[in-house]
């Protein structure tokens, strides 16, 4: 006698999209990081295109998989909102590098990558979470909500840091502008994830 598990599956192919989502949105954050630490280079984005290529992949499979499935590890809500939030991070990423590329010749003198590094750990910090979410265990996701909480209060921090070489009058009102619009991107970056975190973290805290 088949059970239903074996007629309809138990869904656990959720758990490897998100898993994916969650590389891709690292995937991205790497790219930064590395592009930042070239800065004297013009900078390639081909790495931020194929993320988000991954990540939009995973996000197609996983609505089309909600859409097959009769059965789901945890609630419809719940995978829906942690991929929108996944998503977020890329294509976050992705637009504040396609907008450094056409501007690099007025933020030479702007060192980004320690700010891109805490966007990378953040990131990575994510993947970990979302493996967790098959285990639930609340212990495990408990203490990589405080890594994150952490890596968000340590990039306020610098980006604090920041704002102090915007207003310390060395700068053009064009140097401002740009500066300005540049760290909100990258603190919205490392918002993302923050959420992608407290989804995964909820999903956990509901389940355990």
């Amino acid at each position: 006698m088949f059970s239903l598990q074996t007629i309809f599956g138990s869904g656990t192919q959720f758990y490897a999209l998100l898993d994916d989502a969650a590389a891709a949105a690292l995937d991205s954050a790497k790219a930064l990081h590395a592009m930042m630490k070239e800065a004297d280079r013009q900078p390639a984005l081909d790495a931020f295109k194929l993320a988000r290529l991954r990540e939009r992949t995973a996000a197609d499979k996983i609505s089309q998989a909600l859409v097959d499935s009769y059965i789901t590890p945890i609630e419809r809500e719940d995978i829906e909102a942690l991929g929108s939030a996944l998503h977020k991070i890329p294509k976050q990423i992705e637009k504040f590098a396609d907008r450094y590329a056409l501007a690099t010749q007025h933020l030479a003198h702007i060192d980004f990558a320690p700010r891109a590094a805490m966007l990378e750990q953040a990131a990575a910090v994510v993947v970990q979470m979302v493996d967790e979410l098959e285990r639930m265990n609340l212990d495990r996701m408990t203490a990589l909500n405080e890594k994150l909480r952490s890596i968000e209060n340590e990039a306020d921090r610098l980006m604090l840091e920041l704002y102090r070489e915007i207003y310390s009058g060395k700068l053009d009102s064009l140097q401002m502008f740009l500066l300005k619009e540049f760290f909100e991107i990258l603190e919205k970056a490392i918002d993302r994830c923050r959420e992608a975190g407290v989804v995964a973290y909820q999903i956990v805290l509901k389940n355990s």
